[in-house]
């Protein structure tokens, strides 16, 4: 049921839904060298359709927990080092990385909901369940149950 781990979360969103199995069904190919080889043509078909035609930039070897929700695939690019959390929400025009080059990458915490045009860079933390407005600048770590807006990005609310 590895394929299928985010059809939950998509319920009602087609895209997420198929963006999610073709994701997961590529990634497949990180399990072994049997699966690998089997896996080529959809990885191919993957890079080629979700990251040429749709501009979805999310390596299908890049760690992501289960239950992870995309609204808009559009101009979202994730490097492959960064690990997203369980039951994440993505928007589109979203920047995922490092800093410079061979840069240290972000940790996603589990219940994150990152808004549109978010950059969110560095090595850095963010914690279990945060909120990130749209258009955010987030370059420091974020403790959880945080709510952050604005460029560099700032906690407008912490609960405990």
């Amino acid at each position: 049921m590895f394929i299928f781990q985010d059809w939950p979360a998509n319920a009602g969103n087609s895209k997420g839904r198929i963006f999610a199995f073709f994701f997961r069904l590529a990634a497949l190919s990180c399990r072994g060298k049997l699966l690998s080889v089997l896996c080529i043509p959809f990885r191919i078909f993957y890079k080629v359709f979700f990251e040429w035609i749709v501009g979805a930039e999310i390596p299908f070897n890049a760690r992501i927990g289960k239950g992870l929700k995309v609204y808009h695939l559009q101009a979202i690019v994730i490097n492959k080092d960064v690990v997203i959390g369980e039951n994440c929400i993505l928007r589109q025009s979203t920047t995922i990385g490092n800093r410079r080059d061979n840069g240290g990458c972000p940790v996603i915490g589990n219940n994150v909901n990152i808004g549109a045009h978010v950059c969110i860079l560095g090595e850095i933390t963010i914690g279990d369940n945060v909120q990130i407005g749209a258009g955010s600048m987030v370059l420091s770590n974020i403790p959880p149950n945080s709510v952050v807006v604005g460029n560099p990005a700032r906690i407008l609310k912490q609960t405990v």
